[in-house]
């Protein structure tokens, strides 16, 4: 195998870091990121230094305003209902 289980994490938490970069400065204002070190790579590779906390997706899950542009919700595995994703569709796009 060319790559070992770290090696292949560390490869697609870089892939969702760039790929957040393209989207944003391509104009994208609402970022949806699943899973906790995805959505920790999505932060650093943004360069997040401050979220301010918004409305509650479910608990434990808000919506986070990064920016006067940038809206984000980061959901960890063990966080959200089974219609997370559709209600931080739904939150994020009223933002």
């Amino acid at each position: 195998a060319r790559f070992g289980r770290e090696a292949a994490a560390e490869a697609l938490e870089s892939f969702f870091a760039e790929t957040a970069k393209v989207l944003v400065a391509d104009g994208v204002t609402r970022l949806l990121v699943a899973g906790g070190e995805t959505s920790g790579a999505v932060v650093e590779g943004l360069e997040l230094q401050t979220l301010e906390i918004g409305v509650e997706i479910d608990p434990g899950v808000p919506a986070l305003r990064a920016s006067e542009n940038l809206v984000i919700a980061l959901k960890s595995g063990n966080f959200g209902a089974e219609d997370y994703f559709k209600k931080a569709a739904a939150i994020l796009g009223d933002s």
